[in-house]
């Protein structure tokens, strides 16, 4: 029983000590971009390689009707 007198001042130091590091973090902007490193990872900027099969090339114009070009 004596030892809970020394773990309650010790949690409450531990808790107060958490929430200290919290909102030092929320005001140096850790928490601003969540999505931004995780994005980061997967794109790779280094390959400009397009697989032909699935972006067509960039100067094809879009064929609006295909129909039209069909019946020709």
């Amino acid at each position: 029983m004596d030892v809970i007198y020394g773990l309650i001042p010790g949690m409450l130091v531990l808790g107060l000590a958490a929430v200290a590091v919290l909102f030092w973090a929320t005001r140096t902007g850790q928490y601003d971009d969540l999505d931004g490193d995780g994005r980061r990872i997967l794109m790779d900027e280094d390959e400009e390689d397009v697989d032909p099969r699935r972006a067509p090339p960039m100067d094809a114009e879009p064929d609006l009707n295909p129909t039209e070009s069909r019946r020709e």
